[in-house]
């Protein structure tokens, strides 16, 4: 069983490490997101990428829902770790896997009966609905794979194995890559092929880090009902306000491409491509995200508030330095995007836009998922589930409103950026503000414990002190003062 690792050596080292692999392996399978457009767009209709476009916002949509379950599973195994009690990480990462499993069933029955009307509710209509029906129809039933597979993934994290929870994702990237070709253009089954394409790969990304889990590391142990039903409460309690964060990211982008398809397809088909630049471009920083959540986990865990504090600090640093040394190299790359996806007009321009003005607000987003992660892993993952849902509805909803109103199909880009700085800022506040809280709260905790302490061990101390409060009430002569410093 591995130990917590993260309690001491450079809070920066541990952090680049982490991130660096889990980065590798989540650019791939985003790269892949990426190729299925191009290879969609290759076949020169232009609704097969507004239409994966659409999809990809309800795909987002369930696979937050699986981060929300894998933050669960990581943090509850890491402060496990972090205090030292081995038997319950490995019964907390089963009864993680089971609620897991559970969870997303109930959830892939109900969103694919909701295929049609979440389409249509996005924007979708005609030939472009049909066809994102379609792919949703042969993917989501995956959900609970890649549901899974992520929270595996957490679970390889949590105990610093970030290189095995990379190969992962890096092999799920390569069947996807592979199959995806074969599918689309050798047997002509177009979005479908796609579709049929990540359902593989979303089933070697579980074999691969099942493997990892139960027989490299021996995390499984045997769960009984009981356990199940007492780690419940526990780990949905991070669980629930982790689903509800990350859910609310997609509910944001739905309504931000409902707006966007107010300006018709082609602006649609753009939109697609850039949704699915940004997390090839800015993969470092969702992998961020899932990397300081151990790190956090195990110092708190230890108690080590100071580490903490400067994981958070570091962090930010990072993702700052990160962004703008990208945003700056997609902007100079953008004219090369735009003519490899074959984008021109109204597509070009949306294109064109995000990369000379909009893709460096992602600081902002970057921010935001640090903090996030920091109260997931703190014990208040209301917060994030509070910041996140803000974000997506009075940080989105107003500002992309008027964003459009005033500026047109900028406007809504502009609008999205304006409300997440703002909910971005005051969580990084409040995550700092809450670190210090508990430091102090532990502080005080533990002078307490040591005065009673004290007090079991001197037995004249007692009496001193109940010899002086009788002195106040009654009257009665307390002890010498050299006795009482005895």
């Amino acid at each position: 069983m591995s130990q917590a690792k993260f309690v001491e050596g450079s809070i920066m080292r541990h952090i680049w490490v982490m991130t660096s692999t889990a980065t590798i392996g989540i650019s791939t399978l985003f790269l892949v997101d990426l190729l299925d457009i191009y290879f969609l767009s290759l076949l020169g209709e232009q609704e097969l990428a507004a239409a994966v476009g659409y999809a990809g916002t309800i795909t987002f949509f369930t696979t937050s829902i699986g981060i929300g379950l894998a933050i669960a599973m990581g943090a509850t195994v890491s402060k496990a770790l972090g205090a030292k009690r081995k038997d319950d990480a490995k019964r907390l990462m089963m009864s993680a896997s089971a609620i897991t499993v559970i969870t997303s069933l109930i959830l892939t029955v109900i969103v694919t009966l909701l295929i049609p009307d979440l389409v249509s509710l996005i924007g979708a209509k005609g030939r472009t609905a049909e066809l994102a029906e379609s792919y949703l129809y042969i993917l989501i039933p995956s959900m609970p794979i890649i549901c899974l597979a992520m929270a595996l993934g957490a679970a390889l994290r949590a105990v610093g194995d970030a290189k095995l929870s990379m190969m992962s994702t890096i092999a799920g990237g390569f069947v996807n890559a592979v199959f995806d070709p074969i599918f689309i253009f050798g047997l002509g089954m177009g979005i479908e092929g796609a579709a049929i394409a990540s359902v593989l790969a979303r089933i070697a990304v579980l074999v691969i880090s099942f493997r990892g889990v139960f027989i490299k590391h021996q995390l499984g142990t045997k769960l009984t009902l009981p356990e199940l039903k007492a780690d419940f409460s526990p780990i949905f309690a991070i669980a629930g306000p982790a689903m509800l964060t990350n859910v609310a990211t997609p509910i944001g982008n739905g309504y931000v491409t409902k707006a966007v398809a107010e300006f018709g397809d082609a602006y649609v088909a753009g939109w697609a491509v850039v949704g699915r630049i940004v997390p090839v471009a800015f993969g470092m920083i969702f992998a961020l995200s899932g990397a300081i959540g151990p790190i956090v986990g195990q110092n708190y865990g230890a108690k080590q508030f100071g580490r903490v504090r400067q994981a958070l600090t570091n962090a930010l640093q990072f993702s700052f330095l990160y962004i703008l040394a990208v945003s700056v190299l997609v902007f100079l790359l953008q004219d090369y995007v735009i003519v490899g996806f074959k984008l021109g007009g109204n597509s070009a321009e949306l294109v064109s836009f995000f990369c000379t003005f909009i893709a460096v607000g992602f600081v902002f987003n970057g921010a935001l998922f640090v903090a996030n992660a920091s109260f997931n892993n703190l014990g208040k993952p209301k917060y994030s589930t509070f910041f996140n849902i803000g974000k997506a509805t009075i940080g989105t909803i107003p500002f992309v409103y008027v964003g459009a109103k005033l500026w047109g199909i900028g406007g809504v880009l502009i609008g999205q950026v304006i409300g997440g700085a703002i909910f971005a800022l005051i969580a990084v506040w409040v995550a700092y503000r809450h670190i210090n809280t508990v430091e102090r709260k532990e502080a005080v905790e533990e002078d307490d414990t040591e005065v009673m302490t004290s007090s079991a061990n001197n037995p004249l101390s007692s009496t001193c002190t109940q010899m002086g409060q009788l002195n106040e009430e009654e009257g009665v002569t307390p002890p010498a003062q050299s006795d009482c410093r005895r």
